[in-house]
């Protein structure tokens, strides 16, 4: 079963390991083509994190900042975490299924790396000033 989203914002739960606290993470959602086409592209910073969902790959042609790359399989665990330099092509990575993308350094200071589970929270849909549901994951 698929998991499917729509443009706009939430948190990323980050879950903490065995007396470990979770991290809650401000989160843009990138679900619609052209949301996921544009991703970070000229931006000078995020604040937070950037889900592409779905995705398997990415590129930083275009970006100005280097990014921490984290590919997420379908039960949102982390696979595969990478830090990418502007203007590299990211090799696919068959079992992604969703791709959070955040400023280089960032993912490592919330405790993110391979074999993590993560949550993702909606909030309020792009263009909505209403509440979308609660969480998901």
């Amino acid at each position: 079963m698929g998991r499917r989203w729509v443009d706009g914002r939430g948190a990323l739960v980050v879950r903490g390991g065995p007396g470990a606290a979770d991290v809650r993470v401000p989160l843009e959602v990138a679900a619609s083509y052209r949301t996921r086409t544009k991703g970070l592209l000229g931006r000078d910073h995020v604040d937070g994190a950037l889900l592409l969902s779905p995705a398997n790959s990415v590129h930083t042609f275009g970006m100005r900042i280097p990014i921490d790359v984290a590919y997420l399989d379908r039960r949102l665990t982390v696979i595969a975490v990478r830090t990418m330099r502007p203007g590299r092509l990211g090799l696919p990575r068959f079992r992604s299924r969703h791709v959070v993308e955040a400023e280089a350094g960032a993912m490592a200071g919330w405790g993110l790396r391979v074999g993590t589970r993560v949550e993702v929270v909606e909030g309020r849909p792009s263009g909505s000033s209403g509440e979308a549901p609660g969480p998901l994951g």
